[in-house]
């Protein structure tokens, strides 16, 4: 019987060894669908996809960074702690019969000193499930209490599973989604790999498991808002740091913006426009990589107050002079 859900899945810094299946054709008939039931770059986003580098590197399946060492699947992440509340449902990524189930453990952000809680057991609350000849799909980090599949049940592509959580080993709500060949991880992106470094990545794959592929994004921007003052950066991972109505006596307006995936050399752009022009124009530039970062400007009061009206605020993330993604978040001055 096939069972994963020990120390199947993790996110850093609690690592261990991971292996990557290489053949010439693995994939065969077998294909996926998206195992998450939200809108990518619209109320979700994938942050880290498999290593495919063997060494201490990281390299995901384009060459790019955007992955860590070891991971061994694809991250559905959701922007905010509000948005895994609310409830997003995880699905089954094909046909099978449920094979591993484990509900119970708390959605907790994980640090050092509540890791006992989820040793041996990174994937926190999940599912696994059996397909024909020899794959298997695993799905990590659910809501505790939201697991609605049971082990033996028969599931279509598309049934629910549970619902994306927080718990085990992670630092944001997400799924972690892995799939398998004979017990092998394989990447869903480009199944068809060699087994020399400088083949193990290609910006063009020519194996996809997936129906429908999701689009590769190397980076982009997980969430803006207004707020009258500088945000907390807790605050703003519950989702409780957007303000959409100010008074004219507002002390300050300040526009957020928060990336995944930067690089040293990225830059955000905030800038304010409100109904008696544009009130601030301010460029950060990131001086290292990071999985998400966030970045902050505004404006105090002076006089009498802020003028009544609609206020709009863009946030553009570029890379090399290239705008990778941006996003305008709107308030009013009543």
């Amino acid at each position: 019987m096939i069972r994963y859900l020990k120390g199947a899945a993790h996110a850093a810094p609690f690592v261990c060894a991971a292996s990557l299946a290489l053949a010439s054709d693995p994939a065969g008939e077998f294909m996926i669908d998206l195992p998450i039931a939200c809108t990518l770059g619209e109320d979700c986003y994938i942050q880290q996809f498999v290593d495919r580098d063997p060494s201490d590197e990281v390299m995901d399946f384009t060459c790019g960074s955007l992955s860590y060492d070891t991971h061994k699947g694809t991250d559905f992440a959701l922007p905010t702690l509000r948005d895994m509340a609310d409830g997003v449902d995880v699905l089954a990524a094909a046909q099978g019969r449920v094979q591993g189930v484990r509900d119970g453990m708390p959605d907790q952000i994980a640090t050092a000193e509540n890791s006992a809680a989820f040793a041996d057991r990174e994937c926190g609350n999940g599912v696994v499930i059996e397909h024909q000849n020899g794959w298997s799909t695993q799905y990590c980090h659910l809501k505790r209490g939201s697991l609605a599949a049971r082990e033996g049940d028969a599931v279509d592509a598309g049934t629910v599973l549970g619902q994306v959580g927080l718990s085990g080993n992670t630092q944001f709500p997400h799924l972690h989604f892995s799939v398998r060949k004979d017990g092998e991880v394989i990447d869903p992106f480009d199944a068809q790999t060699a087994d020399t470094l400088d083949t193990a990545c290609t910006q063009t794959p020519t194996k996809t498991l997936w129906r429908d592929a999701p689009t590769y994004e190397p980076a982009g921007l997980i969430n803006a808002g207004f707020l009258g003052r500088l945000p907390d950066y807790d605050a703003v991972k519950a989702g409780n740091a957007a303000q959409t109505d100010f008074s004219i006596t507002q002390e300050a307006i300040v526009l957020w913006g928060v990336a995944f995936g930067v690089k040293r050399g990225d830059v955000m752009a905030l800038n304010i426009t409100g109904p008696a022009g544009e009130i601030l124009d301010h460029t950060t530039l990131f001086k290292r990589a990071q999985a998400q970062a966030m970045r902050a400007a505004g404006k105090p009061l002076r006089g009498v107050g802020w003028p009544r009206g609609s206020y709009e605020g863009t946030v553009t993330l570029t890379r090399a002079g290239r705008v990778i993604q941006k996003t305008v978040t709107q308030m009013r001055v009543e």
